[in-house]
């Protein structure tokens, strides 16, 4: 097999990034539209918590990733950017506010993700419920993706996250299962995958991501896409993981964009129902694709 390049973070101070990973500053009407909307609207978006480089693209094309339940997550997860902490009290009003901005946007598909809100007995499986009901009264037209965190095996939190009428049900494994302990201390492999594997019995379409450049070898990238297979995963999602701050996990190394096309192949052949691969791609990255197949 030919070796395709990496470009090794390992040199002394902060690595440059390569030129397929730069990305132009958000601007324009639309996303000055969904700017305007989000801060009016007292909510939080994943896009500029979790700092994704896509933010300029999306907003400007009138989309965003809605997060839900606070921007303070009770996980301490080394790649993430969004603060931890122990959250402040969760607004019950929140669903509905959600629900109006998605709808003034005039979203075709919206993308609602959350926090890890591990101190409530339900997750925070009651706002999650309310908040894809709410915006499926006012937007009856509007696709749902929810991206749901860990609900550490409260089976009967899941059914109700997933049970309110969403399109599709996505949850991040994030890495290869041997970086899980320094990538996601609080987390569980095999848990996550249990977790795709009953919404996939609850009749829902899965989806789940990765990401690349944490050190992980191919090998484990391919056991990991046949693990997710054998749990019922239909849309998997591949992209760089770029260092938030000093204080997160190193990049290892920046994949190069010919080796996310080798990883789409493979997902392909191992049966996977749609792969989206690229240095750029987050989980919510041409959500919208991901509907129907």
């Amino acid at each position: 097999m030919i070796e395709l390049p990496v470009i090794s973070s390992s040199n002394q101070g902060r690595p440059r990034k390569p030129d397929w990973l730069r990305v132009k500053l958000p601007v324009g009407k639309e996303y000055a539209k969904v700017r305007k909307l989000v801060d009016q609207y007292k909510l939080h978006t994943i896009c500029e918590s979790g700092s994704c480089p896509n933010m300029g693209e999306c907003w400007g094309a009138g989309t965003a990733t809605f997060m839900i339940l606070g921007n303070v997550c009770t996980r301490s997860c080394s790649f993430c950017a969004v603060a931890t902490g122990r959250p402040p009290d969760y607004d019950t009003e929140e669903p509905q506010r959600v629900a109006e901005a998605i709808k003034l946007m005039g979203v075709k598909h919206a993308v609602i993700t959350s926090v890890n809100r591990d101190e409530l007995k339900d997750r925070g499986a009651e706002i999650w419920h309310q908040t894809v009901v709410k915006v499926k009264e006012l937007s009856p037209e509007t696709t749902i993706e929810t991206l749901i965190p860990d609900v550490k095996g409260n089976w009967l939190a899941l059914d109700r996250m997933i049970n309110a009428g969403q399109e599709v049900v996505s949850h991040n494994m994030e890495t290869v299962e041997r970086l899980y302990r320094p990538v996601r201390p609080q987390a569980k492999y095999q848990r996550s995958l249990e977790q795709i594997q009953r919404t996939k019995e609850a009749g829902k379409r899965t989806k789940s991501g990765i990401m690349l450049g944490l050190g992980e070898k191919d090998q484990e990238v391919y056991r990991a896409m046949d693990h997710l297979v054998e749990h019922g995963l239909d849309i998997l999602t591949l992209g760089q993981y770029l260092q938030p701050t000093k204080l997160h996990i190193e990049v290892a190394e920046f994949v190069h964009p010919n080796k996310f096309e080798h990883f789409k192949e493979e997902g392909l052949k191992r049966g996977l129902k749609y792969v989206e691969s690229g240095p750029l791609v987050r989980s919510s990255y041409h959500a919208e694709r991901h509907v129907n197949v």
